[in-house]
């Protein structure tokens, strides 16, 4: 029956109330009452009331901020509510971070785990790294390192890991560790429980490597899969519909696996297996085929199967939202379309059109809300910490002397209204003037003049996209040696201006000191990332050291786009190289430099992302088939025609969009014949 939420908390209070003694102390048989309750509530499903009791059980005494937080983090996330859940698991870390007891330092785990689970659904995988990676270090030294939230929290920081260009060795290290400590928790629990945490995490990882298509990393974990399948099947309380579907996952995940590995007639099988099984009839089943089909090539199979689309969609009362029309209809389109069936992908792409405009505007609408939900919700909490600290018995005589002093006040404050609007706009036009000042110093540190040297053609720009940006350019020339540097800081305005001016000045600083730009990245990641940075600010960078006489280059990519290279059969190309990580994420990172035997008369021409990703009115990005089809084009006459026939260029595909992002271009050559870019 469902209970009525206003007598559960009546209940909360009673029992509260009654069961503590004259210092308002909460028993132990008060507290596990109260998490049998939530317990109950959780099996039923009802987020909403989960909400409810989560905070007349914290108003009573009989949940701490934690465990509240935990559950309303929980029940947001289950109702799609992605912000209020991350709102209030940061919360939970926030009032359990500290706390040594076992209470609270199993809700600091369980918390961590999910808004780590959270930012890697997102696609933040730094975000998630500074959720976990603090979290593990903690668990371990509380000595906390065999539960299944440390172990989770061990998968997601090497699959996040795996987006960032870390050694293959390290990854595998983390990840093979939170393999082991599932095994040695179902080794010391052998139940079902156990081994379905342990599969959730080799899916994870599975999932990871598939999407990153490395199929013989997805092939070594879909076997320990395969061998947690066969201890779930062991268990006495193992179910059979459970386990029937991670049966038919494996072969589905041994198909896609063996299928990108080349193993084409295994694939085939291990799909036929999965043909064989009960699920794989269903409308999810033939979905969830799909993923096999499609990297198998097997266009006809897969458009039949999307068939059942609109039946899977009615199965789980599902809408058109921005995120099924990714998922679903765009791989549906893309299916029949590879299949050659042109009227049906005719048909899908009119469903697309049909439901994204109203997709989009409902997205933006519960974007709306959600924001508006979480700024009620922390002025709520900040209002019941107060009323926590000054909570008093007032009379009504009080209350009518509030009512009358806050009439007065509005009172004067409506009068001084127009002044300090006044106030407010000459303040606005002074920041606006002073911000065209600080345009114009950070202008003043870019070079705007080149080396006029006999064999060398050097240009470059940068047209920020706010009143100052967070993209630089530099060069140093010593004898034969020419330093140039290139780099995007995350982020636009007033910080990033300043994170540039620092980058800048170490760039020169240490390039005057005859480094090589391995060394010269590795200081200064040394120098920019750690406890100084506090706002986890970062620069992409490509710093290169040419020696014009011979037109050897060393070179090294701290995370930035591949600069495009003149050479080859098609014109130009770009550049293959190790990406490394953006300076400032990972104190102590260790820079990989590489080199070039010489670049004369290979033109070198190096870009911010405000370049390929611009964007039209339609959202449209430049793209960087469109770069490279004009630089294949374009007579490389001079290093600055080349940078203003680009900027022509992106100017006529914003069409009047605004800039999104800084746009910073170099181009240089050095050549053996006449002077000329």
């Amino acid at each position: 029956m469902r209970k009525n939420p206003f007598l559960i908390t009546l209940m909360c209070m009673v029992l509260a109330v009654a069961g503590c003694d004259g210092g308002g102390v909460v028993t132990d048989s008060q507290r596990k009452w109260a998490d049998s309750l939530m317990n109950a509530t959780y099996i039923s499903r009802d987020y909403q009331r989960i909400m409810t009791l989560a905070d007349s059980l914290k108003a009573t005494g009989l949940f701490s901020e934690g465990k509240t937080c935990y559950w309303l983090g929980y029940a947001s996330d289950r109702m799609n509510q992605k912000r209020m859940a991350e709102f209030y698991w940061k919360m939970g870390i926030t009032a359990t971070e500290e706390a040594t007891d076992d209470e609270s330092v199993n809700i600091y785990a369980n918390t961590a785990s999910r808004l780590t689970g959270l930012k890697c659904t997102w696609g933040e995988y730094e975000a998630a790294l500074k959720v976990s990676l603090p979290a593990v270090d903690r668990l371990r030294k509380l000595g906390c390192d065999t539960t299944s939230e440390y172990t989770n929290l061990l998968i997601y920081t090497g699959c996040c890991q795996s987006h960032f260009g870390i050694s293959e060795s390290a990854i595998d290290e983390t990840l093979q560790r939170g393999y082991d400590s599932h095994l040695k928790n179902i080794s010391m629990h052998p139940n079902a429980i156990a081994c379905r945490d342990a599969m959730v995490g080799v899916i994870n990882i599975i999932f990871n490597y598939i999407e990153m298509q490395d199929y013989k990393k997805a092939m070594t974990w879909i076997n320990n899969y395969g061998d947690l399948i066969g201890k779930y099947a062991q268990m006495p309380d193992a179910r059979s519909d459970y386990l029937e579907r991670q049966q038919g996952r494996y072969e589905l995940f041994r198909a896609t696996a063996l299928e990108g590995t080349g193993r084409r007639t295994e694939a085939a099988a291990a799909y036929q297996k999965y043909r064989r099984m009960a699920g794989s009839q269903t409308a999810e089943g033939r979905i969830f085929g799909c993923d096999y089909l499609r990297v198998a090539g097997r266009w006809q199979e897969a458009a039949d199967n999307y068939s059942s689309l609109d039946e899977l969609m009615a199965e789980n009362k599902s809408t058109f939202s921005l995120e099924n029309i990714q998922k679903m209809l765009l791989k549906k389109f893309e299916v029949n379309m590879m299949a050659g069936r042109l009227d049906s992908a005719k048909a899908v792409s009119m469903a697309i059109a049909q439901h994204l405009d109203s997709a989009i505007t409902a997205t933006q609408v519960a974007d709306a809300r959600e924001h508006e939900a979480v700024h009620q919700k922390e002025q709520e909490m900040v209002a019941e910490r107060e009323q926590a600290q000054h909570q008093r018995m007032v009379s009504r005589l009080t209350i009518m002397a509030v009512i009358i002093a806050a009439l007065f006040i509005y009172i004067i404050v409506r009068q001084r209204a127009a002044k300090r609007l006044a106030e407010v706009k000459a303040a606005q036009e002074r920041i606006e003037s002073e911000l065209r000042i600080a345009r114009n110093i950070q202008m003043s540190m870019l070079p705007s003049t080149f080396p006029q040297r006999e064999g060398l053609e050097m240009f470059a720009s940068m047209t920020p996209a706010k009143e100052v940006g967070g993209d630089l350019y530099g060069y140093l020339m010593e004898d034969n040696r020419l330093y140039f540097a290139l780099g995007d800081v995350s982020g636009k305005g007033v910080p990033a201006s300043l994170f540039m001016a620092q980058a800048t000045r170490l760039f020169l600083t240490l390039a005057k000191q005859g480094m090589m730009p391995a060394e010269i990245c590795t200081r200064m990641n040394d120098a920019l990332s750690g406890e100084d940075n506090e706002n986890s600010m970062f620069v992409t960078f490509f710093l290169g050291l040419v020696d014009l006489e011979t037109g050897h280059l060393d070179f090294c990519n701290a995370g930035h786009n591949p600069p495009v290279i003149g050479g080859g059969s098609h014109h130009v190309d770009f550049l293959e190289m190790l990406p490394n990580v953006p300076i400032g994420l990972f104190p102590g990172f260790e820079y990989a430099g590489e080199q070039i035997d010489t670049i004369k008369d290979r033109p070198l021409f190096i870009y911010t992302d405000g370049l390929n990703e611009a964007e039209n009115p339609q959202q449209e990005q430049f793209g960087d088939d469109r770069l490279l089809s004009i630089l294949r084009t374009i007579s490389f006459d001079s290093a600055q025609q080349v940078i203003e026939t680009l900027q022509a260029e992106v100017e006529t595909h914003r069409n009047g969009a605004e800039p999104n992002d800084d746009l910073t271009m170099m181009c240089l050559n050095v050549h053996s014949g006449a002077t000329g870019c």
